[in-house]
């Protein structure tokens, strides 16, 4: 068994409901640099797309499994070339987080034929005129960043104007409300969680598996003990 899937096994374990796999890119610009650098180190690899399906393919055998990734590879490989190849690795749905609009017809089309769900990142600055049009197509769940700065920040949050911004998605959409980014500590993870449906972590871990990576389950289990106990882990269409 390789390092990877034995991680993604202890994850599990761990207490993790659902599994994020990204696909690396040079310009992650949503993300700090402790993602960032694990992208580097993937690209340095090589063969990136390859190395997300088999991760898809193993996590997807444990929980269901989101991939998030950035227009420009779904651009470089094709929007239902890439559709296929994860929906047949089993993932649940694929994330674009930077999306173009002139693109999205074409990418939830493909997504839609693959069988695959499309959640949709909203950023907390959305004007709310915007919001019907920035969720039109999204399908599984919404993400709403707990921080207005990229992946990996350590602040303070402002919980009050996330569940605002929660309950104003809710008001134009039926899906679920996700959030992550600066959710840093348990501690937060609980405060965040009354608010939405569910909590991404995703520094903590990937910083866990490149420093210590036998402690990357420690830390998982921690914010899981801090969550309330999920009644489904799968995501509404």
């Amino acid at each position: 068994m390789t390092a990877e899937r034995r991680h993604l096994d202890q994850l599990a374990q761990a207490g993790a409901d659902l599994f994020e796999v990204g696909l690396a890119t040079e310009n992650a610009v949503l993300d700090g640099p402790v993602i960032q650098a694990a992208y580097h180190r993937a690209l340095r690899r090589g063969n990136v797309l390859d190395a997300a399906v088999r991760a898809v393919e193993h996590a997807a055998g444990l929980r269901p499994t989101v991939v998030m990734t950035y227009w420009e590879p779904v651009r470089r490989h094709g929007p239902e070339h890439l559709a296929h190849l994860f929906a047949d690795a089993g993932a649940a749905g694929v994330m674009v987080v930077d999306l173009p609009a002139r693109q999205a017809a074409r990418w939830h089309d493909a997504a839609r034929e693959a069988g695959l769900r499309t959640p949709c990142l909203v950023q907390r600055t959305t004007p709310a005129t915007r919001l019907p049009a920035a969720v039109a197509g999204a399908s599984g769940w919404l993400y709403a960043p707990a921080s207005t700065a990229t992946t990996g920040y350590r602040g303070p949050l402002d919980v009050p104007a996330l569940a605002d911004f929660t309950r104003r998605l809710r008001a134009v959409s039926p899906l679920p409300v996700v959030s992550g980014v600066g959710i840093s500590t348990p501690a937060l993870a609980a405060r965040v969680a009354p608010v939405v449906d569910a909590v991404v972590i995703g520094t903590p871990v990937v910083r866990a598996l490149a420093t210590a990576p036998d402690r990357a389950a420690e830390v998982t289990a921690a914010f899981a003990q801090a969550l309330p106990t999920p009644t489904s882990t799968e995501p509404r269409a």
